[in-house]
Protein backbone atom coordinates (compact mmCIF):
# COMPACT_ATOMS: atom_id res chain seq x y z
CA UNK A 1 0.00 0.00 0.00
CA UNK A 2 1.76 3.40 -1.05
CA UNK A 3 1.53 6.27 1.48
CA UNK A 4 -1.10 8.86 0.39
CA UNK A 5 -0.76 12.25 0.03
CA UNK A 6 -4.34 13.13 -1.54
CA UNK A 7 -2.91 16.46 -3.35
CA UNK A 8 -0.71 14.25 -5.09
CA UNK A 9 -3.52 12.38 -6.29
CA UNK A 10 -5.29 12.42 -10.20
CA UNK A 11 -7.94 14.77 -10.58
CA UNK A 12 -10.21 11.11 -11.56
CA UNK A 13 -9.08 9.67 -8.43
CA UNK A 14 -10.19 12.24 -6.08
CA UNK A 15 -13.27 12.83 -7.46
CA UNK A 16 -14.44 9.13 -7.27
CA UNK A 17 -12.96 9.44 -3.96
CA UNK A 18 -14.90 12.26 -2.77
CA UNK A 19 -18.10 11.43 -4.10
CA UNK A 20 -21.02 9.47 -2.61
CA UNK A 21 -21.41 6.02 -3.28
CA UNK A 22 -25.08 4.38 -3.84
CA UNK A 23 -25.48 2.43 -0.53
CA UNK A 24 -28.35 0.06 -1.84
CA UNK A 25 -25.46 -2.35 -3.65
CA UNK A 26 -28.15 -4.90 -4.00
CA UNK A 27 -29.41 -3.09 -6.72
CA UNK A 28 -26.55 -1.77 -8.19
CA UNK A 29 -25.41 -5.26 -8.92
CA UNK A 30 -28.46 -6.06 -10.41
CA UNK A 31 -28.69 -3.19 -12.91
CA UNK A 32 -24.89 -4.47 -13.90
CA UNK A 33 -25.53 -8.25 -14.03
CA UNK A 34 -28.31 -6.75 -17.04
CA UNK A 35 -25.99 -4.50 -18.40
CA UNK A 36 -22.52 -6.22 -18.58
CA UNK A 37 -22.12 -8.55 -21.57
CA UNK A 38 -19.13 -9.89 -20.12
CA UNK A 39 -19.62 -13.53 -18.18
CA UNK A 40 -17.80 -13.55 -15.70
CA UNK A 41 -18.57 -10.06 -14.98
CA UNK A 42 -22.42 -11.34 -15.05
CA UNK A 43 -21.99 -13.70 -12.24
CA UNK A 44 -19.83 -11.55 -9.92
CA UNK A 45 -22.60 -9.20 -10.08
CA UNK A 46 -25.51 -11.88 -9.99
CA UNK A 47 -24.26 -12.97 -6.69
CA UNK A 48 -25.82 -10.50 -4.94
CA UNK A 49 -24.51 -8.66 -1.81
CA UNK A 50 -25.90 -7.74 1.76
CA UNK A 51 -28.42 -5.25 2.16
CA UNK A 52 -27.52 -1.61 4.06
CA UNK A 53 -29.66 -2.82 6.88
CA UNK A 54 -28.01 -5.79 7.31
CA UNK A 55 -25.70 -6.19 10.92
CA UNK A 56 -22.19 -5.89 10.09
CA UNK A 57 -22.34 -9.32 12.04
CA UNK A 58 -23.51 -10.97 9.25
CA UNK A 59 -21.60 -9.30 6.30
CA UNK A 60 -19.18 -11.62 4.77
CA UNK A 61 -16.04 -9.39 3.80
CA UNK A 62 -13.06 -9.26 2.22
CA UNK A 63 -9.95 -7.55 2.92
CA UNK A 64 -7.90 -6.30 0.15
CA UNK A 65 -5.22 -4.35 -0.94
CA UNK A 66 -3.34 -3.32 -3.97
CA UNK A 67 0.67 -2.32 -4.89
CA UNK A 68 0.96 -0.28 -7.77
CA UNK A 69 3.40 1.57 -10.24
CA UNK A 70 1.61 4.56 -9.12
CA UNK A 71 -1.01 6.76 -7.97
CA UNK A 72 -2.93 7.34 -11.66
CA UNK A 73 -4.90 4.15 -12.47
CA UNK A 74 -5.27 5.40 -16.29
CA UNK A 75 -1.45 5.22 -16.39
CA UNK A 76 -0.31 2.99 -13.77
CA UNK A 77 -1.12 -0.28 -12.70
CA UNK A 78 -1.64 -3.19 -10.01
CA UNK A 79 1.34 -5.00 -9.48
CA UNK A 80 0.26 -6.84 -6.32
CA UNK A 81 -2.78 -7.97 -4.87
CA UNK A 82 -3.69 -9.10 -1.14
CA UNK A 83 -7.11 -10.83 -0.28
CA UNK A 84 -8.05 -12.19 2.59
CA UNK A 85 -11.32 -13.26 3.69
CA UNK A 86 -13.12 -12.08 7.09
CA UNK A 87 -15.61 -11.67 9.35
CA UNK A 88 -15.98 -9.20 12.74
CA UNK A 89 -15.18 -12.47 14.32
CA UNK A 90 -12.51 -14.24 12.70
CA UNK A 91 -10.10 -13.86 10.00
CA UNK A 92 -9.07 -16.51 7.80
CA UNK A 93 -5.71 -16.86 7.03
CA UNK A 94 -5.73 -19.77 5.23
CA UNK A 95 -8.17 -18.72 2.75
CA UNK A 96 -5.66 -15.91 1.86
CA UNK A 97 -4.60 -15.25 -1.86
CA UNK A 98 -0.96 -13.04 -2.70
CA UNK A 99 -0.56 -12.50 -6.53
CA UNK A 100 2.41 -10.77 -8.04
CA UNK A 101 1.31 -9.34 -11.44
CA UNK A 102 2.92 -8.25 -14.77
CA UNK A 103 1.53 -4.67 -15.41
CA UNK A 104 0.52 -3.07 -18.36
CA UNK A 105 2.72 0.07 -17.08
CA UNK A 106 6.29 0.63 -16.38
CA UNK A 107 7.54 -0.14 -13.46
CA UNK A 108 9.39 2.89 -11.75
CA UNK A 109 12.44 3.13 -9.57
CA UNK A 110 10.26 5.17 -6.95
CA UNK A 111 7.52 2.37 -6.63
CA UNK A 112 10.12 -0.34 -6.54
CA UNK A 113 11.49 1.40 -3.89
CA UNK A 114 8.70 1.42 -1.80
CA UNK A 115 6.57 -1.66 -2.39
CA UNK A 116 10.00 -3.80 -3.30
CA UNK A 117 8.56 -5.89 -6.34
CA UNK A 118 11.56 -5.81 -8.54
CA UNK A 119 11.43 -5.94 -12.99
CA UNK A 120 12.50 -9.73 -12.03
CA UNK A 121 9.61 -10.31 -9.85
CA UNK A 122 6.93 -9.14 -12.77
CA UNK A 123 9.35 -10.43 -15.85
CA UNK A 124 7.79 -14.61 -14.15
CA UNK A 125 4.23 -12.91 -12.79
CA UNK A 126 1.07 -13.22 -14.54
CA UNK A 127 -1.00 -10.26 -16.04
CA UNK A 128 -4.09 -10.10 -14.58
CA UNK A 129 -6.01 -11.64 -17.10
CA UNK A 130 -4.80 -14.56 -16.04
CA UNK A 131 -6.64 -14.53 -12.54
CA UNK A 132 -9.23 -12.40 -12.84
CA UNK A 133 -11.69 -15.26 -12.67
CA UNK A 134 -9.93 -16.49 -9.66
CA UNK A 135 -10.46 -12.82 -8.32
CA UNK A 136 -14.13 -12.17 -8.63
CA UNK A 137 -15.00 -15.79 -7.29
CA UNK A 138 -13.25 -14.44 -4.25
CA UNK A 139 -14.38 -10.94 -4.67
CA UNK A 140 -18.30 -12.41 -5.07
CA UNK A 141 -20.83 -12.23 -2.60
CA UNK A 142 -18.33 -10.18 -0.27
CA UNK A 143 -18.07 -6.31 1.00
CA UNK A 144 -14.71 -4.91 0.41
CA UNK A 145 -12.41 -4.09 2.75
CA UNK A 146 -9.92 -1.55 2.24
CA UNK A 147 -7.96 1.08 3.63
CA UNK A 148 -8.26 3.91 1.36
CA UNK A 149 -10.81 2.99 -1.53
CA UNK A 150 -9.51 5.91 -3.67
CA UNK A 151 -6.75 3.05 -4.54
CA UNK A 152 -8.37 0.09 -4.75
CA UNK A 153 -11.90 1.00 -6.63
CA UNK A 154 -10.19 3.17 -9.25
CA UNK A 155 -7.52 0.94 -10.02
CA UNK A 156 -9.51 -2.42 -10.65
CA UNK A 157 -12.13 -0.27 -12.28
CA UNK A 158 -9.51 0.81 -15.17
CA UNK A 159 -7.49 -2.18 -14.97
CA UNK A 160 -10.68 -4.18 -16.28
CA UNK A 161 -11.51 -1.61 -18.90
CA UNK A 162 -7.71 -2.25 -20.63
CA UNK A 163 -8.01 -5.95 -20.09
CA UNK A 164 -12.12 -6.75 -21.10
CA UNK A 165 -13.32 -3.35 -22.23
CA UNK A 166 -15.56 -3.27 -18.78
CA UNK A 167 -15.00 -1.90 -15.75
CA UNK A 168 -16.15 -2.85 -12.39
CA UNK A 169 -17.84 -1.35 -9.41
CA UNK A 170 -17.94 -3.00 -5.95
CA UNK A 171 -18.81 -1.96 -2.64
CA UNK A 172 -16.40 -1.25 0.18
CA UNK A 173 -15.81 -0.55 3.84
CA UNK A 174 -12.84 2.33 4.13
CA UNK A 175 -10.75 1.93 7.19
CA UNK A 176 -8.99 5.45 6.39
CA UNK A 177 -12.30 7.25 5.94
CA UNK A 178 -13.84 5.14 9.34
CA UNK A 179 -10.57 6.46 10.87
CA UNK A 180 -11.34 10.25 9.71
CA UNK A 181 -15.07 10.02 11.18
CA UNK A 182 -13.90 8.43 14.33
CA UNK A 183 -11.72 11.49 14.65
CA UNK A 184 -13.86 14.24 13.89
CA UNK A 185 -16.91 12.99 15.99
CA UNK A 186 -14.25 12.92 19.08
CA UNK A 187 -12.95 15.89 18.61
CA UNK A 188 -16.52 17.46 18.00
CA UNK A 189 -17.62 16.30 21.16
CA UNK A 190 -14.97 17.37 23.04
CA UNK A 191 -14.58 20.62 21.61
CA UNK A 192 -15.80 23.27 24.25
CA UNK A 193 -13.46 21.28 26.98
CA UNK A 194 -10.25 21.50 25.06
CA UNK A 195 -10.91 24.38 22.32
CA UNK A 196 -7.87 26.35 23.35
CA UNK A 197 -5.56 23.48 23.02
CA UNK A 198 -3.85 22.81 19.88
CA UNK A 199 -5.04 20.00 18.35
CA UNK A 200 -2.41 17.88 16.29
CA UNK A 201 -3.51 16.11 12.85
CA UNK A 202 -3.33 12.70 13.69
CA UNK A 203 -2.16 10.66 10.81
CA UNK A 204 -4.43 8.48 8.45
CA UNK A 205 -1.84 6.43 7.61
CA UNK A 206 -2.18 2.45 7.71
CA UNK A 207 0.41 1.52 10.83
CA UNK A 208 -0.38 4.88 12.38
CA UNK A 209 -4.10 3.65 12.72
CA UNK A 210 -3.59 0.61 13.78
CA UNK A 211 -0.87 1.80 16.90
CA UNK A 212 -4.30 3.89 17.79
CA UNK A 213 -5.45 0.39 18.82
CA UNK A 214 -2.13 -0.99 20.18
CA UNK A 215 -2.24 -3.46 17.13
CA UNK A 216 1.06 -4.81 16.37
CA UNK A 217 3.52 -3.03 13.80
CA UNK A 218 3.90 -4.90 10.64
CA UNK A 219 6.20 -4.36 7.69
CA UNK A 220 3.98 -2.27 4.86
CA UNK A 221 4.37 -2.46 1.49
CA UNK A 222 3.00 -6.20 1.12
CA UNK A 223 0.16 -6.51 -0.39
CA UNK A 224 -1.26 -8.79 1.62
CA UNK A 225 0.10 -7.92 4.92
CA UNK A 226 -1.39 -4.77 4.24
CA UNK A 227 -4.40 -6.51 4.08
CA UNK A 228 -4.59 -8.35 7.01
CA UNK A 229 -3.62 -4.99 8.68
CA UNK A 230 -6.68 -3.81 7.23
CA UNK A 231 -8.68 -6.44 8.71
CA UNK A 232 -7.19 -5.83 11.83
CA UNK A 233 -8.16 -2.40 12.10
CA UNK A 234 -11.79 -2.65 10.88
CA UNK A 235 -12.06 -5.31 13.67
CA UNK A 236 -10.74 -2.88 16.50
CA UNK A 237 -12.71 0.04 14.95
CA UNK A 238 -15.87 -1.62 15.05
CA UNK A 239 -15.11 -3.25 18.77
CA UNK A 240 -14.07 -0.02 19.92
CA UNK A 241 -16.42 2.59 18.49
CA UNK A 242 -19.51 1.25 17.18
CA UNK A 243 -20.89 -2.71 17.67
CA UNK A 244 -22.01 -6.04 15.86
CA UNK A 245 -25.45 -4.97 15.19
CA UNK A 246 -24.23 -1.26 13.62
CA UNK A 247 -25.81 -1.58 9.89
CA UNK A 248 -24.14 -1.61 7.45
CA UNK A 249 -25.48 0.97 5.77
CA UNK A 250 -24.33 3.30 8.74
CA UNK A 251 -20.70 2.86 7.75
CA UNK A 252 -21.16 4.12 4.30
Amino acid sequence: MLHINKALLSPCVRARQDSVLPQDWPAVLARRARETRHAALKNYYLSGMPSPDTPLSDVPLLAMDFETTGLNPQHDDIVSIGLLPMSLSRIRIQGSQHWILNPRADLRTESVVIHGITHSAIARAPDLNAVLLRLLAMMAGNVMVVHHKGIEQPFLDAAFKKRIGEGIVFPCIDTLALEARVIAAQRQNGWRQKWWRPRPRLSLRLSDCRARYHLPHYPAHNALTDALGCAELLQAQIAHHFSASTLLGDLG
